[in-house]
Order: structure tokens, then sequence, then C-alpha cells
């Protein structure tokens, strides 16, 4: 037997399981929080209109781009056509409701923040083609294109993963989205047709999205990160920056797995493999993610070249370093270490411990992407009351935006769970004509 093999239990079990309704508490802390986050913000507005504005263009890096990458892990999903993950991905497929709140919050930065954030906005680019890539309409155009692209294809894809479920399963969920199940039940067909058409679909958009997120990414890591400092350039730096977001993803949806497991009562389905793959994942992508600072610091090291070197210097001198080695022993050296053994994996306290500090250490990574490009050699760490109170908001308002997708459709894939014909899709068939496709097509 597979070490992998778990019982399934029935449809209407697993909706029985996963339905169970949200204490009206945690939707009410998250609004709490976001409306505390925007007072903060408001009021810095006025107080300390550059520590505010960085400050949301900080938290708008780490949420937004986690967001994105979890998404692209389920695209992952269906391209690597995986089936231990079925229990549980729909409880990442959440992140996507973020995507178009963040879009309207790049909006906001770009035509009211830019000043405080963006140094093109008062200085001069070094060289002349970065003053033609830094031009703000070329930059702004490119940007919006990018993320906009990406938001466009993670809710098509999430889009087709909830209406299988939506279309075969009793109508259950908010009534703010009975409107969007209507529409999604439209025209839905027969169970084995609607099961390959749309497993057929995914792998399309799959890949669409695979591509679209490396590039896509590398040019927002480039404009929106790297790119508040004129004068540093990396390659690297896409790759560093989206898989640092790859990272981040994963620990929060351990976390939330072992949360909604622990509030559902699906220790039946949600079993001790998929916490061993979870932690697994974390481990490689956290070796990875080590793999490319010390690739990309070490080219630089060895390069010695100043409009490189200064980049690295400046966040490891004061008030800068203390942040810096923090974060690296955090993203790094902690998990790395912490989930060598399979013990530590599988065991809920150690593996909740070693996710939640990447995650914390993964956002120290993001300030100091920010503050230290927009603050240079500092006399102090400018770090307080408007970081916390804009990050408060930021986590209430993701929390808000899940929440509400948890609310609104079913939180399994119970169809490709359940269904009589799940295991047909392994082989590519014609949507069509339902007849097995050659290999090689």
């Amino acid at each position: 037997m597979s070490l992998h093999a778990a019982h399934v239990p029935t449809r209407e079990d697993l909706v029985a399981t996963y339905s169970r309704p949200l204490p009206k508490s945690l939707g009410t802390l998250a609004a709490v929080l976001a409306v505390i986050g925007t007072l903060v913000f408001i009021i810095g507005l006025f107080v300390a209109p550059d520590r505010v504005w960085r400050a949301h263009h900080a938290n708008w890096l780490f949420f937004t781009s986690l967001s994105s990458a979890g998404v692209m892990f389920v695209a992952v999903q269906r391209i690597t056509t995986a089936r231990w993950s079925r229990p549980i991905v729909r409880l990442l497929e959440g992140y996507v409701a973020f995507l178009p709140v963040a879009f309207v919050l790049l909006l906001i930065t770009l035509f009211l923040g830019k000043g405080y954030v963006f140094p093109w906005t008062h200085e001069r680019p070094p060289v002349a083609e970065k003053v033609l890539y830094f031009n703000p309409a070329f930059l702004t155009a490119r940007v919006f294109i990018a993320f906009g692209v990406i938001t466009i294809l993670s809710l098509w894809y999430i889009y087709t993963s909830v209406r299988l479920d939506v279309g075969l399963l009793p109508e259950w969920g908010s009534k703010w989205a009975a409107g969007l199940r209507a529409r999604m039940r439209a025209g839905f067909g027969e169970e084995r047709r609607e099961l390959h058409s749309t497993h057929s679909l995914q792998g399309k958009l799959a890949v669409f999205l695979a591509l679209c997120f490396g590039y896509g990414w590398s040019i927002l890591a480039f404009d929106l990160s790297m790119g508040l400092s004129l004068h540093f350039q990396s390659t690297l730096y896409g790759w560093w920056f989206f898989m640092g977001a790859w990272l981040c993803s994963l620990t929060l949806f351990t976390l939330l797995v072992l949360a909604w497991r622990r509030y559902l009562g699906a220790e039946a389905i949600i079993g001790e493999n998929h916490f061993h793959d979870l932690g697994k994942l974390c481990f490689a992508f956290t070796a990875f993610w080590g793999y490319l600072t010390f690739g990309q610091y070490l080219v630089i090291w060895y390069g010695n070249m100043g409009e490189e070197t200064h980049w690295p210097r400046l966040r490891l001198i004061a008030p800068w370093v203390q942040f810096s080695v923090t974060a690296v022993i955090c993203v790094f050296f902690v998990p790395f270490f912490g989930l060598l053994s399979r013990a530590a994996k599988v065991f809920h306290p150690t593996l909740a411990l070693f996710t939640t500090i990447s995650l914390i250490g993964m956002w120290l990574v993001r300030y100091l992407e920010v503050y230290p490009s927009l603050y240079g050699v500092a006399p102090g760490l400018p770090f307080g009351l408007w970081e916390i109170g804009v990050t408060v908001g930021y986590v209430g308002l993701w929390a808000t935006c899940y929440l509400a997708f948890a609310n609104a459709f079913p939180r399994v894939r119970a169809v490709l769970m359940t269904s009589p014909y799940r295991d047909e899709v392994q082989v590519p068939v014609n949507p069509e004509t339902m007849e097995p496709l050659p290999a090689h097509e």
C-alpha cells in the first residue's frame, strides 16, 4: 500500500466536515484590524507621510507577492497532476481574493504616494538607459500590464476550480456570493464532461500563468523593489524576490492547514502525510531561497563593483544590520536546521513554530528591500508605530479577503476527491469526444 494512501470519505461527509460555519468574531477581528491600520495610515499622512507610504509599499510587496505565489502553487498542482494536495489545496486558493484589492492599492501608490516611495519621481537615474527605463509613463504601463495579467489569469484559474464544486455540490455559502454561484452553475453539464473540460482548460491556464508569474514578477521586482535604489541592478533579483514569495505562500499555507484541520475536526481527511509533505516543501524552498541569497551576494562580493556592493553593504551597517542578520536567521538558519528531521515536520508545534519564524523573517526581508534604499545611512532605525500600524491593517485586510472567499465557496475539492471519474484526468482526453489523446498531445 502507498505511504500516501488515505481513506476517502463520501461527498456528503466532505461537505459536512468542511462547511462548518466560521465564528463571526473572526471576521469582526479581521475587519477591526483593517480599520485600525487604515486609521493609522490616514493619521500618518499628516504626521509622517514618508513612513506610512513606505510601510504601505513594503506590506504591499509582502502580501501581494505571497498571494500571487499561492495561486501559482495551485496551478503547479495541475501542471504536475498532483493528487496528494486535493484535500487541502482549496484552502490555498483563497489567496486569490486579495489580488483585486492589491491591484487597487497599487493604483493608489502609483498615483498618490509615488513621490514618497519611488526615487525616480525626484531624482535623475545615473545612466541614459535607466532614464528611459524609469520613464514614469513607461514604468506605470508595464507595472499595470504585468500585475493586471497575473491577476486576471489567477482569478480565471481559481474560478474554473471553484466552479466545478459549486456546480455539483448543494447550495451553500454567504448570500453576497449567491449571484456569482448561480452564474457558475449556468450551463453546467454532466459531471464527467465538466470534469474533463475543466481539467483540460486548467492545463492551458496553468502553463500561461506560470510563464506570466515568472516574467511578470521579475518586472514587478525590478520596478517596485530593486528600482528603489536607482544605482543598483542584479539580474538574479527577480528570482530571489518571487521565490521568497513562494516560500512565504507555503509557510502561511502550512499554518492555515494546521488551523483549519483543528477547527474543522478534519483529522480523518487531512493526515500526517500532508504535514510531512508541507514540511518538506517548506524545507526545500528554504534551502533554495538560501542558495539564491548567497549566490546573489557572492557574485556581488566577488565582482566588487561600487554600483552593486553599496546595496548589500548598506544593509550590513547600522542601523539596518540587526534586522538583516535577524532576517537571514529567521528565513534560512532556523527553518533549515529546524525542519531537517521528519519528526519536526509532522509534530504540529514545531512545524508551526518554524514556519511562523520563516514568515516573520520574510516580512523583515521586504522591509529591508524598501527602507534602506530610501533612507540610506540613517541615524536610527525607522521602525515604530507607523510600520506596526500599517502592517496590522494589511493583516486585517488580507484576512478579511481570505475569510470572504472561505465563506462564499466550497472549502474542499470534493468533486476531484469523490468523483468516480477522478482518476481519468490523469490521462488527457478530448473534452468534446471524451476519447483519450495520444501521449504527445
